[in-house]
């Protein structure tokens, strides 16, 4: 076992919090995914037509009910689950104790922002008299920075604001630009994750992207879920200043791409081994494996990657697609705050969280639990 040793500049995960299907919250992410109970549910088929009869859908998720009438009359449901995300780790940790509104950046992830908004808003202008007879005040919700840009007006987060895409990996890639973001100087703490709606619109895009030549996809395939994680990150000195307990050390990552698809269990196999190598581990530290799941093509060639990597290890693993099922944009964000679930028991831990999107990229994320 590897215990991490923390220098003062290096950088922690201090905190965090999510609204999933199991409830809004860090502390209901984290009891679901300990009971192990699947979260995914029967859809009203009245509120939600569409081809998937079952979803993970927060539980009674209303954006006015959560986060009141006053400007939320035209806000999409995918701005609504971040704002309400962020809200809840600045009331947990204290807005006051977070610095300099100027300092304070955000970097959120998401696929393409509101596919509901997107494609309800261009209907509306070809079917309406004219064009331009839209409705301007849902225009900001099609435009895929629309959560991040409202997260930080509602909140009055004054520094770098920046939307991070990248299918699956969203999560990881976020927290990546987030290190970076802070190691150059720019922000100091960081505000990272990512969101991802459910909405009858995303279903058809999902069912057709799964489909075979217009065929529905195959019994079985994963429901849709819906959800944000966001995590704070900042320096260890600044944690230990502001009284927070640091919660996990970023080791490391790595993300590499392929053309070919039966190529991902050795470009994701050198990305987990340089990942490893580049913290200074050895596959028989990892302790914490939260993998990707999918259960397609890809996510067979991501076991077979890990288990070429990990060999004889067996670490604990996370699962949560099986459990909220396909999250997409949000899907890997998940993965890190379940890592972070099973690291705040494990005061010597390494979590090692993988993932593979379909486009083309792989990526591998090392946290190491602060003892």
């Amino acid at each position: 076992m590897t215990v991490t040793t923390i220098a003062a500049d290096e950088l922690v995960l201090s905190g965090w919090s999510a609204a999933s299907a199991f409830g809004l919250g860090a502390d209901r992410f984290t009891a679901g995914l300990r009971a192990g109970t699947g979260a995914v549910t029967e859809l009203d088929r009245d509120v939600w037509p569409g081809p998937y009869a079952r979803a993970g859908l927060i539980p009674g998720f209303d954006v006015a009910e959560v986060l009141g009438k006053k400007g939320t009359r035209s806000m999409d449901r995918a701005t609504g689950i971040a704002v309400a995300t962020v809200g809840m780790l600045l009331d947990r940790y204290g807005r006051e104790r977070l610095g300099e509104p100027e300092r304070l950046g955000l970097v959120l992830g998401t696929n393409s922002g509101s596919v509901q908004s997107i494609m309800d808003f261009t209907r509306e202008s070809l079917t309406g008299a004219k064009p331009f007879h839209v409705d301007p005040a849902r225009f900001p919700n099609t435009v895929m920075n629309r959560a991040a840009g409202q997260s930080a007006i509602w909140y009055g987060l004054k520094g770098p604001n920046t939307t991070i895409a990248g299918g699956s990996l969203t999560g990881l890639l976020a927290l990546n630009y987030a290190v970076r973001l802070h190691r150059c100087g720019h922000s100091e703490p960081v505000l990272c994750g990512a969101v991802e709606e459910y909405s009858v619109q995303r279903g058809w895009l999902e069912w057709h992207a799964r489909s075979r030549d217009g065929a529905a996809p195959a019994d079985g395939a994963t429901p849709l879920g819906e959800g944000c994680a966001i995590f704070l990150l900042e320096s260890y000195s600044s944690a230990v200043r502001q009284q927070r307990r640091p919660l996990a050390a970023v080791r490391g990552s790595r993300f590499l791409a392929f053309a070919d698809p039966s190529a991902v269990r050795t470009v994701l196999a050198r990305a987990v081994a340089e990942a490893l190598a580049g913290a200074g581990l050895s596959p028989a530290d990892v302790t914490v494996l939260a993998a990707s799941d999918s259960g397609d093509e890809f996510g067979v060639q991501e076991e077979a990657a890990l288990a070429d990597v990990l060999g004889a290890t067996r670490p604990t693993r996370v699962h949560c697609r099986t459990l909220l099922g396909d999250t997409s944009a949000a899907s890997s964000a998940f993965q890190l705050a379940g890592a972070l679930a099973e690291l705040s028991d494990r005061p010597d831990g390494i979590a090692l969280v993988t993932g593979v999107d379909r486009d083309g990229q792989v990526g591998a994320t090392l946290l190491g639990a602060v003892g």
